[in-house]
């Protein structure tokens, strides 16, 4: 598997560490955010991929898809959450999503969606 350059925001710092441990376990190169704004102030960093929550304070994980969007930006997105709906889900798929994972996710629904990315 080729090694990915892969954003988290996640607002739980032991869910964001946790994430971050199993992508480096997995040889990805890993940059770590707690909120959306933070993602962007750091001029969202080129990433193959981008794992975002949904519920977080201030911007959402499905307000940055929607910026993405937008701007036609086609990176890989996946989205987190654990109040999933079939709305949000449609949503999701509507502006691009790769997939949505309900958390707490199975780890290897997570690196079954990277393994297509980097073989891809």
């Amino acid at each position: 598997m080729s090694q990915l350059q892969i954003a988290v925001i996640e607002d739980d710092a032991l869910v964001r560490s946790a994430t971050g441990s199993l992508l480096r376990s997995l040889g990805h190169r890993v940059a770590l955010y707690p909120t959306v704004e933070d993602f962007l102030a750091a001029g969202a960093p080129a990433a193959d991929c981008v794992l975002s929550d949904q519920r977080m304070a201030g911007r959402t994980g499905l307000d940055l898809l929607e910026l993405f969007a937008a701007q036609g930006e086609t990176v890989p997105f996946i989205l987190m959450t654990a109040f999933r709906t079939p709305g949000l889900d449609a949503r999701a798929r509507q502006l691009g999503a790769l997939s949505v994972l309900e958390k707490p996710f199975d780890e290897s629904a997570l690196i079954g969606l990277l393994g297509g990315l980097a073989a891809g």
